[in-house]
């Protein structure tokens, strides 16, 4: 089983989207998961991608894309507990509602 810790060691949040799913999860500072894949292989089953946007950046906020590149492309993503963490994850709800608002358009 392959296995990979986020941590969110900034002083925002952290936005860890896992991919190609689209599926988002929100850490607070100081917060860490660990997203889990089936794959054995020899390949690097994740490939990680940090980026941002001006205004999210400004507001606080910075992304990091987990991609799953072998195995379960629904990997698990469970808490320091290890309690499963699902898609939305702490996502703040005025950004809910913005991108709800998006998607009416």
């Amino acid at each position: 089983m392959a296995k990979i810790d986020i941590k969110n060691s900034g002083d925002g949040w952290l936005v860890v989207w896992l991919e190609p799913l689209g599926e988002d999860r929100w850490l607070k500072p100081g917060e860490k998961f660990q997203i889990q894949d089936d794959y054995a292989g020899p390949e690097s089953p994740f490939t990680i991608d940090h980026w941002f946007d001006r205004d999210d950046r400004a507001a606080g906020i910075e992304h990091l894309s987990v991609w799953v590149e072998y195995g379960d492309l629904y990997a698990k993503v469970t808490d320091e507990t290890g309690s499963v963490i699902e898609c939305g994850h702490q996502r703040p709800s005025d950004v809910d509602h913005k991108w709800a608002d998006a998607r009416e358009r």
